[in-house]
């Protein structure tokens, strides 16, 4: 299996809403966001797999030399070696890369945040950075495209938090901020007790909205010209728009339930928003 299959291949087991929108592409960037989301991936599944946290840590310093060691020119992984040859073409920089690394370190050091602003960093970390690191492999040419994919990644994570809370419970996490918490009277044990409420659900309601100011904001900066290029962002988005509205339909029952699209929904989705161009409904 070359490096680049290797990619493909996790990006497809995935099952994400990502990689619906990776087969429009034409091969070269294709294989430069798969090999990106694969990266992300690799990351990731090294924090939630690993049993032990200082197991997780020395992975992920693992990674940190393996991104050095890709920018020397001696990368190892399969993963770094599919990503190797994107670096330059695409703006993908070594600095970028740390930071997703230490947005997935913060699951190792932290379960709890404050307010929306401490949440608004690790969702910069784990997403808006590599929104911003998929808008350049899509062809961005303006700065506010890039302004555009951070907001958008921060839309994109703030409705993976609304739809994973009850998973990330049973991790003993909680990324809703604690002053909503607070706000809405609903006490942390609750959640991780997986004990739903018409207050919890309150609570969702008022995520969702935010969630969804991020991704008008991150509209309103996307500029007509820029539009065609950054087709596979809007494609995401028209599919994580819509799971917003399917989760909210279901009566925010996240606490005990996951909510998903079918993959024929998202393909169809992504084709639509492909082919039209248009903005997502939110």
């Amino acid at each position: 299996m070359t490096p680049d299959e290797y990619c493909a291949d996790k990006a497809a087991r995935s099952g994400s809403s990502f990689y619906y929108s990776f087969l429009f592409l034409p091969p070269e960037r294709r294989r430069a966001i798969t090999a990106l989301y694969a990266f992300c991936r690799e990351v990731d599944d090294t924090v939630d797999e690993a049993g032990d946290p200082q197991v997780a840590r020395a992975r992920l310093d693992w990674w940190r030399g393996e991104v050095d060691r890709m920018f020397a020119g001696d990368a190892q992984h399969p993963v770094a070696l599919a990503l190797a040859p994107h670096l330059q073409s695409c703006s993908i920089t070594r600095a970028r890369l740390a930071t997703i690394i230490d947005g997935m370190q913060m699951d190792l050091e932290q379960d709890r945040y404050l307010d929306f602003e401490a949440l608004r960093l690790y969702c910069h970390r784990v997403a808006g950075v590599v929104g911003v690191l998929a808008a350049g492999i899509f062809g961005a040419r303006s700065p506010a495209t890039l302004e555009y994919a951070e907001r958008l990644g921060l839309a994109f994570q703030l409705t993976n938090i609304i739809r994973d809370v009850g998973e990330d419970a049973r991790k003993g996490r909680v990324y809703l901020p604690i002053e909503d918490l607070q706000r809405f009277g609903v006490a942390a044990h609750e959640i991780l007790a997986s004990r739903p409420s018409e207050r919890f659900v309150e609570l969702m309601r008022f995520q969702a909205a935010r969630a969804r100011e991020q991704y008008r904001q991150a509209f309103a900066l996307l500029e007509p010209s820029e539009r065609r290029a950054q087709r596979p962002g809007l494609m995401m988005a028209a599919i994580y728009a819509r799971l917003l509205d399917e989760i909210e339909r279901d009566g925010f029952r996240v606490l005990t339930h996951r909510t998903s699209l079918t993959p024929l929904r998202k393909f169809w989705l992504a084709w639509k928003t492909w082919i039209t161009g248009r903005l997502p409904r939110v």
